[in-house]
């Protein structure tokens, strides 16, 4: 019998999710409104497809975490983010955390059974009008960052992980003050004004992680 897990703090989503899934020969729909009642379903069930919300209880995206931690211990169940953020700069997050596919919440049912189908042949899945936001996101951001040096992108890389200006001071060795010169030029260079922006320039850089 086959089986799907749906974490999502919405009720009304849930219901949805549910009756999609039973009508398209799903034996089992397990539902979590948590992380970690999800991650607990799951090590308990083992179920053969995870749908979940990247933003849980107001926690943030506590699904990218969720994900990253799902991957540990199963590099092969499908997840397909379904998600009320269309960003594609969060669908890139998603997507390098390790989820399968990453749907939009205003899309139509048949989208929906259409990205579980190819999740569930072990394919990506993305809508083509955010596959292309993301791919011209990631030549954007690498075209940035063929300008910086080195320690700028080991900085970039650990405010992608959201580390603190004295986190990154003491895994660089470096500074306070230094790093805070590093944020500074790091704004000039990428054209960003404030640390918010330029965090979320770290996160879209996922790729600058391989300076370290």
């Amino acid at each position: 019998m086959s089986s799907a897990l749906v974490i999502d703090d919405h009720p009304i989503v849930l219901e949805g999710c549910r009756r999609v899934l039973l009508d398209a020969g799903f034996g089992e729909v397990l539902e979590a409104g948590t992380a970690l009642a999800g991650f607990q379903l799951y090590r308990r069930a083992k179920p053969e497809l995870i749908i979940v919300d990247l933003a849980i209880r107001g926690a943030g995206l506590a699904g990218l975490s969720l994900i990253k931690r799902l991957r540990v211990h199963d590099d092969h169940t499908p997840i397909l983010v379904f998600s009320m953020h269309g960003d594609p700069v969060i669908a890139s997050r998603a997507l390098k955390a390790g989820a399968t596919g990453f749907l939009a919440k205003d899309t139509g049912p048949r989208t929906f059974l259409e990205a579980i189908e190819k999740v569930r042949r072990g394919q990506p899945y993305i809508a083509h009008d955010m596959a292309v936001q993301v791919a011209l996101l990631g030549s954007r951001a690498r075209a940035e960052r063929s300008d910086l040096t080195a320690r700028e992108l080991q900085t970039l890389a650990l405010l992608g992980e959201g580390k603190s200006y004295a986190q990154i001071a003491d895994a660089l060795g470096v500074s306070y003050k230094t790093v805070a010169n590093t944020c500074s030029s790091l704004k000039e260079k990428l054209k960003v004004t404030t640390l918010q922006d330029l965090v979320r320039k770290a996160v879209l850089s996922g790729a600058g992680f391989e300076a370290r």
